[in-house]
């Protein structure tokens, strides 16, 4: 090896260990930088929020600004849609949802009857099972216990602060409208913080996040939407209780791949265990048409094929998400799982690139 190696070598082993002291150190500063780091994001929070709405905008806007409609005037098209149609949501359905989550939680002790019930059920047909599969499905069952015990208090302490914080996210349509009306200044300025060298590649990256990431969650809230609205009017037909809540979750939970259908489809179930076995069947017939019309007509046509994985790729994203982050991990394993791809991608790109101007010098 050569002295100008040598060099190159040891440079890269200094710089890579002043990062790792750098680390430890921000580490052990935890207790000082901590707190600061809350409050910086609690007060970004309608800012991250105003800026996921206008990204989430910005393709309409677009359209209708390509159709010849200025783009002031198309911003206040989808406003009055777009926000309108969630305050009228708000207002009209804020009263039921108290209303229902009250009796839901006075009513908790049946439930939680007609669940154990059923768990009592379980593990006597289980009981010839190995012990290890028994154990695994006690842990399992045990888990989704929990979290329908903490569901209500989850959903009316979530509700309160979200109607106690109602002014402090005010101001989300306001950022959003900004956003939105200087997007290109909003994108120039944050081009400009890119070295000219990697503006190029970090454009094509940002394209292809879009195209991939964008279209399906754009798709993915529509749909779900859809059913969760579809799910609400059919348990209102069927006077089945807490038909707010229930197709909340259901339209929650629809965002999960292939596992989501069932996890917003067991509170429901128990519910309907304490109306009639009737109700039962209705509720899993519904749960059987709504997931025909995501799989076979909605997610086809509004999502198509924006992600491009193979379902096992997904389902692995989908495991090590819920071990690593429960549900929430579940809501977001397919995302991470998008852009790590199109970063995998555009590294491969980039390092044959390197690795062919290298081998022509």
């Amino acid at each position: 090896m050569d002295t100008r190696n040598y060099a190159k070598w040891l440079y890269r082993l200094s710089l890579t260990l002043v990062g790792v002291i750098l680390l430890y150190v921000i580490f052990l500063l935890k207790p000082v930088w901590q707190p600061i780091l809350q409050v910086v994001l609690i007060a970004s929070l309608p800012f991250l929020l105003g800026a996921f709405i206008a990204y989430l905008l910005h393709p309409l806007v677009e359209k209708l600004n390509e159709a010849g409609i200025h783009r002031a005037i198309a911003i206040l098209l989808i406003y009055i849609l777009f926000f309108g149609g969630i305050g009228y949501g708000i207002y009209k359905g804020t009263p039921l949802l108290i209303h229902q989550l009250k009796d839901l939680s006075e009513n908790a002790p049946v439930f939680t009857k007609q669940y154990r019930k059923w768990l009592h059920i379980i593990n006597h047909e289980t009981s010839t099972w190995p012990d290890g599969i028994q154990t695994q499905l006690k842990t399992r069952i045990d888990g989704m216990e929990e979290w329908l015990t903490n569901l209500v208090a989850t959903l009316l302490s979530g509700f309160m602060k979200f109607m106690n914080s109602l002014i402090y996210f005010a101001i989300v349509p306001f950022i959003s409208f900004y956003l939105l009306k200087d997007i290109h200044k909003v994108k120039s300025f944050f081009w400009h913080l890119i070295p000219h060298k990697w503006r190029y590649s970090a454009r094509l990256f940002s394209r292809d996040l879009d195209k991939s990431l964008g279209g399906y969650i754009r798709g993915q809230l529509l749909v779900c939407t859809f059913i969760g609205g579809l799910a609400a009017i059919t348990f209102w037909f069927l006077d089945m209780k807490y038909p707010l809540i229930l197709s909340l979750i259901i339209g929650i939970t629809n965002v999960i791949p292939y596992f989501g259908p069932v996890i917003g489809a067991i509170p429901a179930v128990i519910v309907a265990g304490t109306i009639s076995n009737n109700m039962i069947i209705y509720v899993v017939i519904l749960v059987f048409v709504l997931q025909f019309i995501e799989g076979n007509i909605l997610s086809p046509l509004i999502v198509g094929k924006s992600l491009h994985m193979h379902p096992l790729f997904i389902m692995g994203a989908l495991i090590v998400g819920g071990e690593v982050g429960g549900i929430v991990g579940l809501i977001i394993a397919v995302p991470l799982l998008a852009m790590v791809k199109v970063a995998l991608l555009h590294a491969r790109t980039h390092f044959i690139k390197t690795s062919r101007e290298k081998f022509k010098t």
